[in-house]
């Protein structure tokens, strides 16, 4: 048997030349060059194991892959693939658990640092001429002493956390299930309920899934409980705040910045009111990104693979949906 694999997230050159490279040599491999659901529909005919990153995988596209076996995420959110209709397939879904924490931790760590010192301002002032020093000191904050919130503590917040220590910050969290004192221990944080996290931290990054109960959490109601002036920073999902709230509150002064990888529709429109905004740093959703972590990543993601076929057991932590049988 020689499994066909289409990976439907257009990817650039290069990393596709290094996922050739590892891809194991019985197997045959397809890559979307589009977003275009016509090209990944007439993909997916032939494919036994789709691989996807930021692309969804829908009900019709699992019924018009009558070959398919599994479905492989590149990263951990599976909010884009139709869970239920994989099951009625009897299809396994598998992501690659804690393969991006790292980078993902270190760009939480670059938007914080980036949103409070203004750097995309700064930046653009000197390109126009500017040298607004006098005024950045006035809108400019430092990171020390400051109380950073963690909504969700997985492998990310983990990796945050440990990137934070030395920064002299109060450390709170929380999560839905919580955290044993071991942990709390060995992260310097200090597991708290959703109103405290709220009402006491400087800076609050969120480190969730997307879910119907996590879906538009972050709103007008929630932005009110939180300190005046905090900062909101997302490397999770868009879809945890409500945007036009979002804009609301940093308008009004209620917050005073975020920074954000993640965005309700993406490719957000260009005049999208967040990209135009001065207290606002914004990233394409490329928080795990990095070159050098491609290698690891799409490694898991065919070690994954490689145990299915062989009817060898995943790890439990990379399963979403189960093996039928």
């Amino acid at each position: 048997m020689h499994p066909h694999i289409v990976f439907l997230t257009p990817m650039a050159q290069p990393t596709i030349e290094v996922i050739r490279g590892l891809t194991p040599p019985h197997y045959t491999i397809s890559f979307a060059k589009t977003n275009d659901q016509a090209e990944h529909l007439e993909l997916v005919h032939q494919a036994e194991v789709i691989m996807a990153a930021g692309t969804f995988v829908t009900d019709q596209m699992i019924r018009q892959a009558p070959r398919l076996k599994m479905i492989q995420k590149w990263g951990i959110g599976v909010d884009k693939i139709d869970l239920e209709a994989a099951r009625r397939a009897g299809v396994t879904v598998a992501i690659t658990a804690g393969a991006t924490s790292i980078p993902v931790s270190e760009h939480t760590l670059m938007l914080i640092l980036a949103t409070s010192r203004r750097l995309p301002l700064a930046h653009r002032s000197l390109q126009e001429g500017k040298w607004i020093a006098a005024e950045l000191r006035t809108v400019c904050a430092k990171l020390d002493g400051k109380t950073v919130g963690l909504f969700g503590f997985g492998n990310i917040a983990r990796f945050v956390a440990k990137r934070l220590s030395g920064f002299n910050v109060n450390l709170i969290t929380h999560s839905r299930t919580r955290l044993d004192p071991a942990t709390e221990k060995e992260f310097n944080v200090r597991h708290v309920d959703f109103d405290t996290l709220l009402a006491q931290s400087d800076i609050l990054s969120l480190h969730a899934p997307l879910t119907e109960q996590t879906k538009h959490l972050f709103n007008a109601q929630t932005f009110n409980k939180m300190k005046r002036g905090a900062m909101l920073i997302n490397t999770a999902r868009g879809e945890l705040i409500h945007e036009g709230d979002l804009i609301d509150a940093l308008r009004s002064g209620q917050l005073s910045s975020a920074g954000l990888d993640t965005f309700e529709g993406e490719p957000p429109r260009a005049d999208h009111p967040l990209l135009h905004m001065d207290q606002v740093v914004a990233t394409p959703h490329s928080a795990g990104g990095v070159y050098d972590n491609v290698p690891h990543i799409v490694g898991h993601m065919f070690r994954n693979i490689e145990l299915f076929f062989n009817k060898q057991p995943l790890d439990a932590a990379d399963i979403i949906v189960a093996q039928p049988g």
